[in-house]
């Protein structure tokens, strides 16, 4: 059963930054696209980024084209999300997802979140 461990969430002030990372188990990891989503207080889960298993391709949503950036270590089974110039619409539970499928991307599995609050 695939597994993910997130970390990086926090309390932030607006044009901050903050770097997610997620370390994934239990799963082929380079076979994956992976990808991160957010849900917002009382708002819908929305795509946020998705990188493809070679990390030849990145995809954005775009609020956050040229501000946020998807990278990944294969050799660490682990994919990040750098955050710059965080803005209070940001703030949500952020979730690292894997899937097999991407553009558009499909999230088969999923983690538990991190929570990242942005005050203005």
């Amino acid at each position: 059963q695939p597994h993910f461990v997130e970390s990086g969430g926090g309390s932030v002030q607006s044009g901050d930054s903050l770097t997610l990372s997620c370390v994934a188990s239990g799963l082929p990891f380079t076979s994956y696209a992976m990808g991160w989503f957010r849900q917002a207080p009382g708002k819908e889960r929305e795509f946020v980024s998705a990188i493809t298993h070679s990390s030849g391709n990145t995809y954005y949503e775009d609020s956050v084209k040229g501000r946020f950036t998807i990278s990944r270590d294969n050799a660490k089974n682990t994919v990040y999300l750098q955050m710059n110039v965080l803005k209070p619409e940001d703030t949500a539970l952020y979730f690292c997802t894997a899937g097999l499928y991407v553009n558009p991307y499909v999230a088969d599995y999923w983690g538990e979140g991190t929570l990242v609050t942005v005050s203005s």
